[in-house]
């Protein structure tokens, strides 16, 4: 055993190992049943088998920033961690993490190139889909109307997927293994299940797909015992359509 303050050859100055040995990723992320951004870079290190630990802040009633400013200069989840390295932003934190770890991204550059600008397309983009449809896990909605806007970015999003899968083979949009691109269309999967949108038998089935991953299902179960409520998020779903089916556990009297 190596005790605090001392090196495992017994000097004051740690060896070559020890100075390039990695620190734990930490990574803090909000509620799961609502938390889009959050699950991104969470189901690209579960899918990737790089260890870290979570520290999950549930969103506060009104505004979240204070709380969420303790431990992320923007006051916004995702941060990741990484001794004393802050990286915010789910994008960021995706090229950080693939710096460090081979795979995050497809080997094949024609692949990497589109893979990186899918997911671009999807961190920037999609604005009425994430307006009309915000996640959440652990409901089934019938949506009160479906303007053009949204079906625009449904039927984009489809294309996008049917595009990946065929140019690289799949499973997975960029090929054989699940990459960061798959990582930042996770939480569309459960917004297709929630809202029921309707995609093309080869896109909904790649939705299913996402949704059984054991990475999804942990998140699931997890979101779906979340003993949380926060107004706005629910407010927004309330919005959006009749409730069908609410799956999450009952909030304590």
């Amino acid at each position: 055993m190596v005790l605090a303050g001392a090196c495992a050859d017994g000097s004051d100055r740690p060896s070559a190992t020890e100075r390039d040995a990695p620190s734990v990723y930490e990574l803090f992320i909000a509620n799961k049943n609502y938390s889009s951004w959050s699950l991104r870079p969470w189901v690209l290190m579960r899918e990737r088998a790089i260890p870290f630990r979570e520290t999950l802040v549930p969103f506060s009633e009104g505004s979240s920033f204070e709380a969420f400013r303790r431990f992320s200069p923007t006051g916004r989840v995702p941060c990741l961690r990484d001794g004393e390295v802050v990286v915010w932003d789910s994008l960021a934190i995706t090229e950080y993490l693939a710096e460090r770890h081979p795979g995050l991204w497809p080997a094949d550059p024609v692949a990497r190139a589109w893979a990186r600008c899918a997911a671009a397309e999807m961190h920037s983009g999609f604005g009425v889909l994430r307006d009309r449809c915000s996640m959440n896990v652990g409901l089934r909605i019938r949506l009160a109307e479906t303007p053009e806007a949204l079906l625009r970015d449904v039927r984009r999003i489809g294309e996008l997927w049917e595009e990946g899968l065929a140019r690289f083979g799949g499973p997975f949009l960029a090929g054989a293994e699940f990459t960061a691109v798959d990582a930042f269309f996770a939480p569309v999967a459960f917004r297709v299940r929630t809202y029921g949108l309707e995609l093309g038998a080869v896109a909904a089935a790649y939705a299913a797909q996402l949704l059984e991953l054991p990475s999804m299902r942990q998140w699931e179960t997890e979101a779906l015992a979340e003993p949380w409520r926060e107004p706005g998020h629910e407010d927004e779903v309330r919005r959006a359509g009749a409730w069908l089916e609410d799956r999450r556990r009952p909030v304590p009297a």
